[in-house]
């Protein structure tokens, strides 16, 4: 036997292993990945679950501000306070044949340094279900959704755990809504007991440039109901608002006075400033420990300036002057939005 004879016998013998250690080993073959879809049936911003043909959004905020006038700070009488908040929502839909399936999920947490203490409020602010007009859940209503659009006019603002039904048209909105209200939405201005309702109507309409909205609610706790009326349209370089309240007697929905008008111009400066002046009356306002109206009058003025830093950045200021205490007060905020 040559060494040419002995390292083919060798290699034939290695490989002959090699085949039979091949056999014995199984490769596992690699499950299929699903990557995240983008889903565009809704908007921008969502994707499908992996695995459902649900949509999901992920948005919310992060602000900083900080408050200013008297007594803005009411942990040490201070006439400042700066304070931060983080907003977190999640937003599902899909289609069914019943309608378009929507789930609403709002979570704020709110951050601020008083002394030597840190104080933090974190709590579920919106969570709603709505299967085409059909709507439930505990969310911002239609006093707090819709308003003038700077940051110092009063017209109303409730989160209250509701059920309602809303048609939306092109240009025509209408809505019926039942509210639960209990003791604890009861204070000084609008008290009572037990377990009560409330009832809600809204008629929303758009004519071009112009729009209106009708919006009515009783609260059979207090047995008093307000109205409101908001109408805007656009005016040479921005839009003008004009708003009226009418309240029986002081209510849930409000409180502050038995009459009211507000009126607004947002102004657009520019593609990324603009400025809200704005003006509100008051007449025969709430009397502290008589719930009822009959107080003095008085009237509130200010202004909003809005500038876009950037795409998602914006800076806030808004200053006013209550006619009623003789002081001012307003705030400064920076919002990044996602």
């Amino acid at each position: 036997m040559n060494i040419k004879s002995l390292l083919l016998g060798s290699a034939a013998a290695l490989a002959a292993v090699s085949a039979q250690a091949a056999d014995a080993i199984i490769a596992a073959e690699p499950e299929p990945m699903e990557y995240v879809r983008v889903c565009d049936a809704f908007g921008t911003g969502f994707f499908y679950i992996p695995g459902t043909e649900t949509c999901l959004k992920v948005g919310g905020y992060i602000r900083f501000q900080v408050d200013f006038g008297r007594d803005a700070n009411d942990f040490n009488d201070g006439d400042w306070d700066a304070w931060t908040r983080a907003r977190v929502t999640f937003t599902s839909k899909s289609d069914t044949e019943l309608g378009e399936l929507t789930g609403f999920i709002a979570m704020h947490g709110d951050i601020s340094e008083d002394t030597a203490s840190s104080t933090t409020d974190f709590y579920l602010d919106e969570v709603y279900l709505q299967l085409g007009g059909f709507k439930a859940g505990t969310y911002l209503n239609w006093w707090d959704a819709n308003d003038l659009p700077g940051e110092l006019d009063n017209l109303g603002s409730n989160r209250l755990t509701s059920i309602a039904y809303i048609y939306t048209g092109t240009a025509f909105t209408a809505g019926l809504q039942l509210d639960e209200l209990s003791g604890s939405y009861g204070d000084d201005t609008t008290p009572f007991t037990g377990q009560e309702l409330g009832l809600e109507g809204v008629i929303q309409a758009s004519l071009g440039p112009a729009a209106v909205e009708v919006l009515g609610s009783y609260d059979f706790g207090n047995e008093e109901g307000s109205v409101r009326v908001i109408g805007s349209a656009e005016v040479g370089p921005g839009t003008f608002y004009l708003s009226g309240i009418y309240s029986s007697g002081p209510n849930v929905y409000y409180s502050s006075a038995e009459w009211t008008l507000a009126t607004a111009y947002a102004f657009n400066v520019t593609e990324k400033l603009q400025i809200i002046p704005e003006f509100q009356y008051y007449w025969e306002t709430y009397q502290d420990g008589s719930n009822d109206f009959g107080g003095d009058d008085f009237w509130t003025a200010g202004a909003t300036v809005n500038y876009a830093i950037t795409d998602d950045l914006a800076a806030k200021v808004a200053v006013g002057y209550d006619d009623s205490s003789e002081d001012w007060g307003g705030i400064v905020r920076l919002q990044r939005n996602f």
